[in-house]
């Protein structure tokens, strides 16, 4: 057994553990492991600022449900990180961030760019720690994977003080990780078949991680079984078709009102994965806290989440692969009384989600872009987005078909889209990988478009324009009706910036120039921008501005 530098054992591990990309910001605090990563067989993406590095390797674990990998370097470089990190903690995907940290004898001198890692991190992390002793590296990094993985997965942040990467030792590598898995006891799915043979007007919602490919399938399958209404969590459309008869919408920002008084009807609510948190739960007006109102079966990873905000009738702790592999078990009643219950959900959502009944003010409809964009896409092509009401259109009227297609932080955090299509298209080159974005939005990461030009990473961003931060304003305008301060925006030609950058700009200002645009985008092989200007009264498929306005003046008389 040779010795190695505390680099090289850190980059050996992370091969060891099954990581093959990682994604930094370079910087002179963690030199020792930028050189064993020359010649490792991690491919390494080299990006323009933290905040963008950590949200491309929180797309990466929300694709695979493996942890993303991420390096920054110390003090500003951490604290930029931190939005990524905090996306992860709020959407429990696996991370693990790794900081360059000041060397071991400069401690509480506030030496330059010197940080408490945990203290800083120690609420936002699901572990956060300090590697002081070379030989633990093999112990602590194996243990940061399975914290990342196992229970409610989430991020980790590993401190690497700068002597301690360029010290020596002979020491043994950790053996790869299992995350930890949970299953459901045959007591507790034998209980959830009486429940839901005693069940009048059932409903399942499925959010979380920890879910696969084939567990979609499986719970699928089990929907079909019992003819069962499937609803999905905020930004978790992936985890449902979209096109199958039993799916009945997701509960987000601005839901279908029907679907909302579907579920407040339910007499049993299957709450798969997910936690039912602010925003799904419409500031937790959904179900009765503690007690739900309802016959309440809450299934999670993690049993710290059980019973924390609802009392559920069965709570059982599995992740959701393990417990759709177990519902192939289950029998359906002999009859199904909901069925026709169903049928008028499905029918709610298709009218719901149906973009060529939406008509805003401008030469610019949104509505009939979607309905482009549906008929244009592939099923696997990955759609990405930010915070905003942009959004909205996307969520509302995409029908995602697959696992794997969607990236859109349940945190709500801006300027996440641009840096999740890179992270998504390093993974995947072949698939289509499309970013919406406002224009505060886009602006917030948009220098993430160098690195997909950096790494020929043909992405289309659709940047819907609209001069404002389109989401406060709309907030302004409910609070204090005419009284615009600090939400106007001055931008810059976008498809410009995307020229500038050696990529591929386009400018849409009317409806029919959108389809060619898309395709000239999509021909040009490189990454592109699409730049979509719309009336800022189109704050939403559902309202306008000056309608907001209006109704809260009104309201004030």
């Amino acid at each position: 057994m040779n010795a190695r530098t505390g680099g090289q054992i850190l980059v050996d591990q992370l091969v060891l553990h099954g990581a093959r990309h990682a994604f930094c910001v370079p910087g002179e605090s963690y030199l020792a492991v930028l050189d064993a990563l020359h010649d490792a067989s991690i491919e390494v993406t080299v990006c323009r600022q933290e905040g963008g590095a950590a949200m491309m390797a929180e797309a990466h674990g929300k694709l695979t449900g493996r942890p993303g990998i991420c390096f920054v370097t110390r003090g500003p470089g951490a604290t930029n990180a931190s939005p990524g990190i905090h996306i992860a903690k709020q959407d429990s995907t696996p991370l693990i961030v790794f900081v360059g940290q000041i060397e071991r004898g400069m401690r509480e001198r506030e030496a330059f760019q010197e940080l408490d890692y945990r203290a800083v991190f120690g609420t936002m992390a699901k572990w956060a720690t300090e590697i002081d002793d070379i030989t633990r590296i093999p112990e602590i990094v194996a243990r940061a994977f399975r914290v990342a993985t196992s229970g409610r997965p989430g991020p980790v942040v590993i401190a690497l003080p700068e002597d301690m990467l360029v010290e020596t030792a002979t020491v043994a590598d950790a053996q790869p990780y299992d995350p930890v898995e949970t299953h459901p006891s045959l007591a507790q799915m034998a209980e959830l078949q009486k429940l839901l043979w005693a069940a009048k007007a059932p409903v399942a919602i499925l959010g979380g991680s920890r879910w696969n490919e084939k567990a979609v399938e499986r719970f699928v399958r089990f929907a079909e079984r019992f003819d069962l209404p499937v609803a999905v969590s905020f930004r978790r459309q992936m985890l449902f078709p979209a096109d199958h008869p039993n799916f009945i919408g997701d509960i987000g920002f601005g839901p279908n009102p029907r679907l909302i008084e579907r579920i407040k009807a339910a007499d049993t609510v299957l709450l798969i994965g997910g936690r039912l948190s602010e925003v799904p739960s419409q500031s937790y007006s959904l179900l009765g806290i503690p007690e739900p109102g309802c016959t309440l079966v809450h299934v999670h990873p993690d049993a710290n989440e059980l019973g924390r905000v609802y009392r559920p009738t069965l709570a059982i702790n599995a992740s959701p692969a393990a417990f759709s592999a177990a519902l192939e078990g289950l029998q359906p009643p002999a009859t199904i009384g909901w069925s026709a219950g169903r049928e008028e959900a499905r029918a709610a959502y298709l009218a719901w989600s149906d973009p060529t009944a939406i008509r805003t003010p401008g030469n610019l409809q949104l509505g009939e872009v979607m309905a482009y964009l549906e008929e244009k896409l592939p099923a696997d092509a990955i759609m990405c987005n930010g915070a905003g009401n942009y959004a909205i259109w996307l969520h509302r009227f995409h029908r995602f078909r697959r696992f794997g297609t969607q990236l859109a932080p349940t945190s709500g955090s801006m300027g996440y889209g641009v840096p999740a299509a890179v992270g998504a298209k390093r993974l995947y080159p072949d698939r289509t990988v499309v970013a919406f974005a406002g224009d505060g939005c886009f602006l917030m990461h948009g220098q993430e478009f160098a690195t997909a030009v950096q790494y020929n990473l043909p992405i289309v961003v659709i940047v819907i324009d609209n001069g404002i931060y389109g989401t406060i304003r709309m907030h302004q305008e409910r609070e204090y009706p005419g009284r615009v301060s600090g939400t106007m925006l001055t931008n810059p030609d976008f498809a410009a910036y995307a020229r500038a950058f050696g990529g591929h700009g386009e400018r849409v200002e009317r409806t029919e120039e959108f389809a060619p645009a898309f395709e000239r985008a999509l021909a040009a092989g490189k990454p592109a921008i699409i730049h979509c200007l719309i009336d800022p009264e189109v704050i939403s498929p559902a309202t306008t501005l000056s309608a907001i306005r209006e109704k809260a003046l009104q309201a004030r008389r």
